[in-house]
């Protein structure tokens, strides 16, 4: 008879009940729901013999929380990000890590989308206009000025080139669009012809296309990576996208970039210090430069599809460990080498 694996989930209480297939494996499983926000030692008071810790993908796991939980083998993120998680501590014990890569791929690729379309539309500007009774007055200064403006007028350039991006690359064939991409290594030939993509080095993308959209990681080299240096390359009057991480930009370089012309309007599913309250500086920006920015909630990657193919995941990670396999999915295989 098999011992049932025990498991701490960190997040919203219903995620494990919801998105789960019911099998006689996950059935089995002793599951403690615990909330975000306990300290660590009220984690391991409440879930001593946790084997594995499901996580909320933005909430920290620390090396104290690491080192009160003896049984612990494996730490799943619940989602694709993974740099809350103390990659050092859980290597140096021989804990894997692991994340849901590509689980949301396609619902974020939409939600792209989504962001370059409503700002070459500006969206926000003309809804406020019909509530306001000046539809006409908006629709005669688009027609007059011409600036209105089709997806496949914009040159696209995707930083990255993850299942994220090959997702948008897809979606993007049918608008007409010319896509570049850069990355760390470029594609093949075939790979390249497969998505309609062309390589280009990042500082020739940045003064190339007119709509940058970020597909890269938080990591310790890219962090703050759109930084005052960054938008200065980019050609003016150029959109930006990011529906990866908020971290990855300097907010006031980029409330420059807004002011000064550089970036024509933003899209933003994600801002550096989350979660977003009333006091965050950039609600704080002056009205004109609020009024370039378009904002999604951080909710590019939580569809119901999405969260039951992380769950897949994560419960194909966990039989494995319990059959004294290797899990997939491991982020942190170079700190389990440095053992």
């Amino acid at each position: 008879m098999e011992i049932p694996m025990k498991i701490l989930h960190i997040g919203n209480e219903n995620n494990v009940e919801n998105y789960t297939a019911k099998t006689p494996f996950t059935e089995s499983a002793e599951v403690v729901n615990l909330p975000i926000g306990l300290t660590d030692a009220a984690y391991a008071q409440l879930a001593p013999d946790a084997e594995v810790i499901i996580v909320d993908a933005v909430t920290e796991i620390s090396e104290g929380l690491i080192k009160r939980l003896p049984s612990l083998r494996m730490i799943h993120s619940e989602g694709v990000a993974f740099n809350q998680i103390n990659l050092e501590a859980a290597g140096a014990r021989g804990i894997y890590v692991c994340n849901c890569a590509g689980m949301n791929a396609k619902a974020v690729a939409e939600q792209t989308l989504l962001l370059m379309l409503g700002v070459i539309k500006n969206v926000v500007s003309g809804d406020q206009a019909v509530r306001d009774g000046r539809q006409m007055a908006v629709k005669m200064g688009y027609m007059g000025g011409g600036s209105l403006k089709e997806l496949s007028d914009c040159t696209v350039g995707l930083i990255g080139f993850g299942a994220i991006a090959r997702a948008v690359a897809d979606m993007l064939q049918s608008f007409g669009v010319t896509v570049h991409y850069t990355k760390r290594h470029r594609l093949s030939p075939e790979e390249e012809a497969r998505y309609q993509v062309q390589y280009l080095p990042m500082d020739e993308l940045l003064k190339t296309c007119d709509m940058l959209s970020l597909h890269v990681p938080v990591t310790g080299e890219t962090a703050g990576m759109c930084s005052r240096e960054f938008f200065a390359k980019c050609r003016k009057g150029s959109y930006f996208i990011n529906t990866s991480r908020g971290e990855l930009v300097d907010d006031e370089a980029l409330r420059e970039a807004l002011e000064n012309g550089t970036i024509a309007m933003a899209g933003l599913d994600t801002l550096d210090h989350e979660p977003v309250q009333k006091d965050h500086p950039v609600l704080s920006w002056p009205e004109e430069t609020m009024a370039k920015l378009l904002f999604s909630p951080h909710i590019g990657g939580i569809t119901g599809s999405s969260f039951r193919r992380g769950y897949a995941m994560i419960w194909e990670d966990i039989e494995k460990l319990s059959r004294g396999e290797k899990p997939g999915h491991i982020v942190n295989q170079k700190e389990l080498e440095q053992r």
